[in-house]
Order: structure tokens, then sequence, then C-alpha cells
């Protein structure tokens, strides 16, 4: 019998189903578009998360396809809220747990996970306000951004999240724009400079690893953000089938590396000895991408490629023992 060596990532992708908890959280009877990786990552982050949990849910696509009156696809506590104020409420409902406990009414060693839930619509434009006070006061939450790169919900418009050079229906590619004029705020960087505990990027498309990183996020005391990349086939113009395929593309390009943030310290979590694909294969077969240029490829290329040199840098220079002493903290 010949043995078949796998790659350690492919069995993992393979049998990922295996290994994840069995517990459904978010069920099934959503409405979500075919191919969602937005909604494989909620299913995915609430296997992490477990029964004593609380969501708090902004508007946007995961809101109303989960929630159409008089169903739910929640089996936990789950709370809707308006776009800019996710994070505001979680602080209170926080504040809310600790204050119980400490008159009793709650038992003081039990366990409560606060959860948000928050496009890129939500969080890196509408909602970056109560997200940056929640952090600086130090708010025991779990903050998820699913990042499908636009106002999906209300018709793919652009936000400060959607990749440079993307058509939407606010930044349209033609004789006079090229598509999204500027480039991808990046929100992961700013919950680091916020000087919380944890901050990671993650992707359905690896499955085990975002589980790890939300269950991470909630053995570590203080605020978390975890950035997660969800593919949207209807909003960026591919098959659904293609859906996992585009996420691994996005990490094989560089274009969204998985890495994590701990106490400052960094860490690529997937790497690639041979190298990163070129991001062409990741923008090919995207309608929203069907214009660019071999000009705007090669500076998109540039910019991922500097992007993800930075990101070794930092990895090597905050794991230096003496890391600590030399920036003086």
């Amino acid at each position: 019998m010949i043995e078949v060596k796998r790659p350690k990532e492919g069995f993992l992708s393979v049998f990922a189903y295996r290994m994840a908890p069995k517990e459904e959280l978010f069920t099934r009877g959503h409405r979500a578009c075919q191919g969602c990786a937005a909604a494989l990552g909620l299913r995915l982050a609430m296997k992490a998360a477990g029964r004593n949990t609380i969501v708090v849910n902004a508007t946007g696509c995961m809101e109303i396809v989960s929630s159409p009156y008089p169903y739910t696809s929640w089996a936990v506590p789950w709370i809707h809220v308006a776009f800019e104020n996710a994070a505001a409420v979680a602080s209170g409902i926080e504040s809310a747990i600790k204050v119980l406990k400490r008159k009793g009414r709650l038992d003081p060693s039990k366990k409560i996970n606060v959860l948000v839930f928050a496009g890129d619509g939500g969080t890196a434009d509408i909602g970056l306000q109560a997200l940056s006070g929640m952090m600086a006061r130090g708010h025991n939450v779990t903050y998820v951004c699913y990042d499908n790169e636009a106002y999906m919900n209300t018709g793919v418009q652009g936000s400060s999240a959607t990749p440079y050079g993307a058509h939407t229906t606010t930044t349209p590619a033609g004789k006079v724009k090229f598509g999204q004029g500027y480039w991808k705020k990046n929100l992961p960087e700013i919950a680091v400079a916020h000087g919380i505990p944890y901050v990671a990027t993650a992707c359905p498309s690896y499955p085990l690893d975002l589980i790890r990183k939300v269950k991470r996020s909630f053995e570590l005391e203080g605020p978390a953000y975890i950035h997660m990349f969800a593919v949207c086939p209807t909003g960026w113009g591919i098959p659904p089938a293609y859906a996992i395929k585009a996420g691994r593309l996005a990490a094989e390009t560089g274009v969204f590396p998985l890495y994590e943030v701990e106490h400052g310290r960094y860490r690529l979590t997937l790497d690639f000895e041979k190298g990163l694909k070129p991001v062409e294969e990741y923008l090919k077969f995207q309608r929203r991408f069907r214009h660019l240029t071999p000009e705007m490829i090669k500076l998109i290329q540039e910019r991922v490629s500097a992007e993800y040199t930075r990101l070794k840098i930092m990895e090597e220079t905050t794991n230096r023992p003496d890391y600590r002493s030399i920036a003086g903290i």
C-alpha cells in the first residue's frame, strides 16, 4: 500500500468538519446567498464561542438574513442594533454583566462571552468611533468584522474597506473612473494601535484557524478584534462554488494575509515557503476587477508585496527576546 503524503494544511482543510465542535449555534434556515462566506464564518465563530455567549449584531447582511420576523437562526441570546453602535451596546452588556456579578445576581465564576458581528460598512465607516471607544476603555468584548468589502445588503456600494480598483455601484469603472480610487483601510492595524491584547485576521476558507483565533480571543482578558475575510459571490461577480477558492487565493497571494498580534507580538499563522502567488490569480476571475489594466495590476502587486514584507519584518522584530526592552515597553 502506497502512503500518500499530504501537506498539513491540506489535511486540515479536508477533515476540518470532523475536528470542529459539533453544536450548531448559528443554525440552518437563514437566507444568505449561495456561497456566502460570511454565513459560514459566523457558523464557525459560534462553534468557537459556545452557548454561553451574547451576540450583538449590527445592521447588515448577516442581521437581515438571520432574523426575518418571526424567525431566527440564532440559538443564543442575540440583539440587533444599528449600524453605528454595535460596539457601544456590547460595552454596555459587558459592563452590566460585571455589575450583576458584583451584586451576586450572577455567578461570579460563570464565563459569559460578549461577541459582536458587524460588516465592513458598520465597522470601517459608520461604527468606527464606537469600536475605538470600546477598545480604548478595555471592555472584555470580542469584535468580529465580517469583511465582504462593500455595503452588500443595500446594493454593493463601496466602503472604505473596498479594495483599490474594485467596481461597485458607487465606484463604477468606466471612461472617467477606474473603480475604487483609494487603498483599503487597514482595520487590523488600527486595532493594534489601540494596544489591545489580541488582534487577528481570519478566513472561513481556513476553518480551524478561524475557530482557534475566536477561542483565543475569549481566553485573553480585554478587548479583541478579529477581521474576517468574507467572500461575497453576489457582490464580487464569481460563481458561488468559488467562494472557498477565492478565500484561499486571497491568502496565497498575500491580498489578505492571515496573522495574529498578541500583546504586541506579530505571528503569521499561515506562511508560504515557496513564496506568494501573483495577485493576478486572485483578481482575474472576479467581475469587479475585470477592467483592471496591466499597469493597475502591477501597482496592486507592489502594494501587496510591500505589506507582506512589512508583516514579516514585524513578526521577526516583535518576537526577538529583547524586543520589549528595545521598544521601551
